[in-house]
């Protein structure tokens, strides 16, 4: 059950970074246009957009990478890049949510904590989960196998120098 919520949330986020990264990578103008509260802070620059685009098509390559495999250390460090976007973004529009209307200012709000607190939820459920079962090796992840705690020996190969 961990690992299906774990996988969903990331799913979740994955899935606005690769809509909102495609969006400002293609049609900047338009996400500047079309997307409600967006053009509070102008003026439009179709250069920090795409670089905007960009980023954000990173994140979702991490976080679908973390979604995929479900290693440890990938989930925490896409989740960590994630909400090292996230925290500061909402901490920019919520100071500055003049020119917004209430209910625009109320979605934005509610959007945006979500999108800090799902990411936080989600860290704490892999720091929760217990080692990925399925097919294959052991995961490179270093994944103790209960049984051999009292020799302290890994599970997995170190990794390479």
């Amino acid at each position: 059950m961990t690992t299906t919520l774990l996988r969903c949330g990331l799913v979740l986020l994955a899935g606005v970074e690769w809509v909102l990264g495609l969006w400002t990578a293609i049609a900047p103008r338009s996400f500047y246009d079309d997307v409600p509260t967006v053009d509070l802070t102008p003026p439009f620059s179709e250069h920090l957009m795409r670089d905007f685009g960009g980023a954000t098509l990173g994140l979702a390559i991490a976080l679908t990478a973390a979604a995929v495999w479900l290693e440890r250390r990938l989930v925490v460090v896409a989740l960590l890049a994630y909400l090292a976007w996230a925290v500061p973004h909402l901490m920019f529009h919520v100071g500055h949510l003049e020119g917004a209307t209430s209910l625009e200012a109320t979605v934005l709000v509610v959007l945006l904590g979500g999108s800090v607190v799902l990411p936080l939820a989600l860290l704490a459920l892999s720091f929760r989960a217990g080692p990925p079962r399925g097919r294959g090796s052991p995961p490179a992840s270093g994944w103790r196998d209960p049984a051999s705690r009292a020799g302290g020996t890994r599970t997995s190969s170190p990794s390479p120098r």
